[in-house]
């Protein structure tokens, strides 16, 4: 690495920042959409507030109406035109919003279709329409109103490729005009399943849940008339139903399907293995209720569910889900992430559960498999692929400047027994059977060395120290090292049936970086490293892989920048004298490089050329 970039200090230009106006139902609001604004909006403020502002605007109608806290900015009363009106005058008279954001779902607009429209065709900013809903093979007068309404708009988003092919191929709308973002979803720090359900008072039981706002369009009896096969089966098993009634339900109805429920769950003598929670619940708790779930129901009966913001937030969690067949679950459990049944058909529902809960293997598998597919929809990512969408409608176009995170070392700590950094981690639980590397823990120790040179925090010394402690005790008595242990600290007979000679020369690497801090770090430190470096650095002219080359001379480089050796600038000639030999009998006017194929850090062998320059003038 030439220069640490995470230690230059950015300077921001004094500019007046563009303004986004976010259009959506907002929490107070009790809603899907309402959940997934706020939760977008608070991916946006944390990763680009250097680039733009988000300004909320809340949805409400007569029967709709909240006390919003300070992150709401104006209100559109849907059922007054005058509220449209005096909404358009600000956003176009305003020199600050660049770009109008509107989140639609056809509920929200209900009854006042021309009215929403006509605001469309008056609005002079650039504006983004996200669909959370896409209904497929539509009737002439909603095909023509949907399409009046793209016509308003700049762009539009959607969440599923699913909803992007039935916008192009049922209502005619060109493709260039429609960008998919994945539907958000949280970073979970996952937390083990016993953990979890001896908290909340469910250890020893197998548990089943689903959860969101409650309505006929759950299908939840599905789930109930399943059970009895399923109790059969498992004994232990509990339903965990999580929500509120939906509030638009309750208007119409009441807690007439919630009644209807409870009924069903006492018809079919349910009462030990069903569990309403009937409230909304805070994101902490829920993903933890999520996590401690064994198999998650998504049973929806609307086969025109464009996304699920409930299905996206227990996939993120690593639930195994059995689903209904939603474009959303195709397209998202296709990859051996889950199992589809058909809509409202209990016996498929029973089948799929029984046959997961006698498979834990199936089980682990479809739930890591998740996990990795959700991985790139993380809230930071979604905010990403909007900010990137954004700046298209920015006057200035200015670069976008991302708001790095802090650095997290949870992790790190988690995997560092007090032998070394391990191998491997099952998702982010520690997988000690895995052992360890010498590669591994030479990656770690240049890690937190880079990280102790911008913070000298203390705290960090002894992950250092561990880590060269390991790399140590890997060195062999002719200056070589070993690269594989087991668990219980034995070098493993792999280390005879592989070529070691990368795993060395990372080695040299991680010492040669350590010593570079030595004016920082411990002298007894610094003292022993400088021992091991010495007598890792003689079997250097034997070595032949390119890899191990380049890395070499990167220690060499670092060790010589705090104490000059004539030996290790004669080393660091040879060693790329010898890069360049390879370069130049491997290149032509077709191929530039060092090998004839490429592999794994290809970038570390011209930074090694760039290392030696430097060394030598």
């Amino acid at each position: 690495m030439m220069q640490n970039y995470a230690a230059m200090k950015l300077e921001f230009p004094k500019l007046s920042l563009p303004e986004v106006l976010l259009i959506s139902s907002y929490p107070p609001r009790e809603c899907g959409i309402a959940t997934y604004s706020q939760d977008l909006v608070k991916a946006l403020q944390e990763g680009f507030h250097q680039s733009f502002h988000i300004k909320v605007c809340a949805l409400e109608s007569n029967s709709e109406q909240h006390e919003y806290g300070r992150d709401v900015d104006y209100l559109l009363n849907t059922d007054h035109r005058e509220d449209f009106d005096s909404l358009i005058v600000r956003i176009n008279e305003s020199e600050k919003i660049q770009l109008v954001l509107i989140q639609h779902e056809f509920g929200f607009f209900n009854g006042k279709d021309a009215l929403f429209l006509d605001f469309l065709q008056r609005l002079v900013k650039p504006t983004l329409l996200v669909f959370h809903t896409v209904l497929p093979l539509p009737d002439l007068f909603r095909k023509e109103a949907l399409v009046k309404m793209t016509d308003a708009v700049q762009g539009i988003l959607v969440m599923t490729n699913n909803s992007a092919q039935i916008l192009i191929q049922d209502y005619g709308i060109e493709q260039d005009k429609i960008t998919v973002i994945k539907h958000g979803t949280h970073l979970v720090p996952h937390v083990s399943k016993t953990t979890l359900k001896f908290k909340y008072g469910y250890l020893g039981k197998t548990i089943l849940s689903t959860f969101g706002l409650l309505g006929p369009g759950k299908s939840i009896e599905t789930t109930l008339d399943a059970l009895p096969a399923i109790v059969k089966n498992n004994p232990e098993t509990i339903f965990l139903i999580i929500g509120k009634t939906h509030p638009s339900v309750v208007k119409m109805e009441g807690e007439k399907y919630r009644q209807m429920l409870v009924q069903k769950v006492s018809d079919l003598f349910l009462q030990n293995h069903v569990v309403f929670i009937n409230r909304f619940m805070p994101l902490d708790e829920l993903l933890e209720y999520l996590q401690l779930t064994d198999i998650y129901l998504f049973t929806s009966n609307d086969p025109n569910q464009a996304v699920s913001g409930t299905f996206s937030y227990a996939i993120s969690c690593g639930c195994p889900i059995v689903s209904t067949n939603i474009p959303h679950a195709k397209e998202v459990l296709q990859q051996n992430a889950g199992i589809i049944i058909d809509f409202g058909n209990s016996n498929q529902l029973a089948q799929a559960v029984n046959m997961l809960m006698q498979d834990e293997n199936k089980r682990n598998n479809i739930s890591n498999n998740a996990i990795h597919l959700m991985a790139s929809s993380a809230w930071q990512n979604s905010a990403i692929a909007h900010a990137q969408l954004f700046r298209n409608y920015f006057s200035n176009q200015a670069p976008l400047f991302y708001n790095m995170p802090s650095v997290n070392l949870d992790h790190i700590w988690k995997m560092t027994t007090d032998f070394g950094i391990l191998q491997f981690s099952n998702i982010n639980q520690p997988d000690f059977s895995s052992g360890y590397t010498l590669d591994d823990n030479a990656r770690a120790l240049v890690a937190l060395c880079q990280l102790f040179e911008l913070h000298q925090d203390r705290k960090l010394l002894p992950l250092i120290i561990r880590y060269f402690g390991f790399i140590e005790f890997c060195l062999q008595s002719p200056g070589n090292f070993l690269n594989y242990v087991d668990k219980n600290g034995s070098f493993t007979k792999q280390n005879h049936e592989t070529n070691l000679e990368d795993s060395n020369g990372r080695a040299i690497w991680a010492i040669g970086y350590l010593l570079s801090l030595s004016q920082q770090l411990p002298l007894e430190l610094v003292g022993a490293a400088n021992l091991l470096f010495e007598k890792a650095i003689v079997p250097l002219p034997q070595i032949h892989s390119t890899r191990a080359m380049a890395f070499a001379i990167k220690g060499l480089y670092y060790s010589n920048t705090q104490q000059k050796s004539d030996l290790q600038i004669i080393l660091i000639k040879e060693l790329a004298n010898r890069l360049v030999q390879m370069y130049r009998h491997e290149s032509s006017l077709e191929w530039k490089w060092f090998e004839s194929y490429l592999t794994s850090a290809n970038s570390i062998l011209p930074e090694s050329l760039l290392c030696a320059w430097m060394a030598t003038g």
